[in-house]
């Protein structure tokens, strides 16, 4: 018997968690290693690609693990499986079919059947039917809903419609009993790595499928310590915990981090959903003291309107939230990634506006806009129409509009969402982003007419090249109206400052003031930096032209990095303003180069005798 777990991921760096967790599972409670296999795939790759290579693999059972970013993949390429493998059994599993089981077997008709919930167990049990069909009953299987074989449903004189069998749900499986799956790395090599240390969500949010499961449970903390210096010890790059809310117990949370705290090894990156209200003065004395890029915090706001947040059944205080996340901010060592989401019950294009302006404010290093997916099973959905909430009939479900927000609304708020990615997001026009946002009465306002701005020059039709969007943003600078004679070359050396802090660019933009007029003073000063190491101590055997190659020296006439002039006293003169950037070592949240502020006296030092 050959056996095959497959996985349609939505990118290459991801991993399938849950094929893995089935398979280890299986293996520790009976079933042979080797007959089970797992063949991971992007939404990405060519469907005939994936089509042949499933059938040149032949299974005898053949499971896809079901997302709202894969289902429909998944079902044309069962469609042409079971031509091409009429004996192959297929089952699909995952929360896209979970809900209703019974409409996706009629929907496809060479599904044998749908493991709903979650799977180890009823996975498991699965593969002991097929091994010895005499000592085990398909239907006594919980957590399925099978298709009746053809001489079943014609000896009971079953019509078509009611061939379908469902048998009652399992009962939840304690998180111990789980396996870890992580053993040889070499097949997740430049993937992330995910994981969970509990299942299940204490809060009632009305579009979120988590909801459903209230029993929250954990894995000993005794087996989580063991796992977490199995990622320690191999130095993965990043590990992303799947917990839902992982904060909802303290107790839970605080040995973790505490553990992680204790034991960084330097490198490993683990990532958590959080509820930023839930965190405490204990938490944040702790995370004062951990390394920069040790954790990242993921926050889903989703809307500061009051009307909103109740009508969703979400449990927030933003207050406390807003709180929290500034003292995390303040810190500067942890990476925070902010929510939003459009087309809530409640939440018109203003009151978005409003609750994209309140997020902003808090300064996350990302501020995700997310639009409503109305997800089979979840509240959302059983209101829908009462909210008058109408979305995509194909996944994900995408909201199209709703009784406060109309679909021109949401082209306009798709528009913020692609600005917001590339300026924002992105981390490469952070300086100038940060002025010119206060130009503007709402941040939301900038990002808006950024988006006008591309629509009204066919911009939003191209692909850009990455310096190709820094000549698109000061051309939309050039635009707006302002008295200031100054303003245009200010945002030029913003625009070269943040160019810089991301990469070492061996072409200069042609909008950049030209530095040839600096060049001796350059040379002479690597020299001197190579000889004396006031600035770049770490860099050892390299000549003067090394150093220059890999920093870069500018002159600013503006004090881009500060708000007055370092030193003012020792200024050559005004204008003259010269920064180092330094990308043998890079701010590990930000990527950005290192940077010395020099002073007038580094570059002209007989000068300013």
């Amino acid at each position: 018997m050959k056996v095959l777990l497959a996985a349609v991921n939505a990118k290459y760096i991801h991993s399938n968690l849950a094929v893995y967790s089935l398979k280890a599972y299986a293996e520790r409670f009976g079933i042979r290693p080797g007959i089970i296999e797992i063949a991971e795939y992007t939404i990405n790759h060519q469907r005939d690609r994936v089509l042949m290579d499933l059938y040149r693999k032949k299974p005898d059972i053949l499971a896809f693990s079901c997302y709202i970013w894969n289902i429909d993949y998944v079902k044309a390429l069962a469609a042409e499986l079971h031509k091409l493998l009429p004996d192959t059994e297929l089952w699909l599993g995952g929360p896209e079919v979970s809900y209703d089981a019974g409409a996706v077997l009629e929907a496809c008709p060479g599904i044998r059947g749908i493991m709903r919930g979650e799977g180890e167990q009823t996975f498991l049990e699965l593969m002991e039917y097929y091994q010895d069909p005499n000592g085990h009953c398909l239907q006594g299987i919980r957590g399925i809903t099978v298709r009746m074989p053809k001489e079943e449903k014609e000896a009971v004189g079953e019509k078509q419609a009611d061939c379908f069998r469902e048998t009652p749900d399992r009962e939840l499986t304690p998180l111990d009993q789980i396996p870890f799956v992580y053993q040889d790395l070499k097949q997740f090599e430049n993937r992330i790595l995910y994981y969970e240390t509990s299942r299940g969500c204490p809060f009632s949010c009305a579009y979120c499928l988590s909801s459903i499961d209230k029993s929250v449970r954990f894995r000993s903390f005794s087996l989580v310590r063991e796992e977490l210096d199995f990622f320690l010890n191999n130095r993965v790059r990043q590990v992303k915990f799947v917990d839902r809310t992982f904060n909802c117990s303290r107790v839970h949370s605080m040995e973790i981090w505490s553990y992680l705290a204790e034991h960084d090894n330097g490198v490993t990156n683990f990532h958590f959903e959080i509820s930023a209200d839930l965190l405490g003065d204990e938490e944040l004395k702790l995370f004062k003291t951990m390394r920069p890029g040790l954790i990242q915090l993921e926050i889903g706001v989703q809307s500061t309107n009051p009307e909103t947040i109740r009508s969703i059944r979400r449990t927030m205080n933003l207050t406390l939230l807003s709180r929290n996340v500034r003292a995390v901010h303040e810190m500067g060592n942890i990476h925070q990634h902010l929510d939003l989401i459009a087309g809530l019950p409640g939440e018109d294009y203003d009151s978005f506006r409003r609750s994209y302006r309140d997020v902003y404010a808090l300064k996350p290093q990302q501020l995700q806009l997310g639009f409503l997916k109305v997800l089979k099973g979840s509240s959302m959905h059983e209101k829908a129409q009462e909210y008058g909430i109408v979305y995509k009939e194909e996944a994900p479900y995408e909201v199209l509009y709703t009784r406060w927000l109309s679909y021109e609304d949401v082209i306009r708020l798709k528009a913020v969402e692609e600005m917001t990615e590339i300026y924002y997001n992105s981390g490469q026009f952070v300086h100038t982003m940060r002025r010119l946002s206060g130009e503007f009465e709402n941040p939301f306002d900038l990002y808006e007419a950024l988006g006008a701005y591309y629509e009204r020059n066919a911009l939003d039709q191209k692909n850009h090249s990455r310096i190709s969007r820094y000549d698109i943003l000061l051309a939309f600078i050039r635009e707006q109206p302002r008295q200031d004679p100054d303003r245009e070359e200010l945002y030029r050396e913003l625009l070269v400052l943040d160019l810089y802090l991301r990469e070492n660019m061996k072409s200069r933009p042609s909008w950049a003031e030209d530095q040839s007029s600096y060049k001796d003073a350059f040379a002479a000063f690597f020299h001197r930096e190579v000889k004396e190491k006031t600035y770049l101590k770490e860099y050892e055997g390299v000549s003067p032209r090394q150093l220059a190659n890999r920093t870069h020296l500018e002159v600013f006439r503006y004090p881009v990095l500060l708000p007055e002039a370092e030193n003012p006293a020792k200024t050559l003169k005004k204008g003259i303003y010269p920064v180092l950037f330094d990308y043998e070592r890079k701010d590990p949240l930000t990527q950005d180069a290192a940077v010395h502020l020099l002073l007038a006296e580094d570059l002209f030092p007989e000068e300013m005798k």
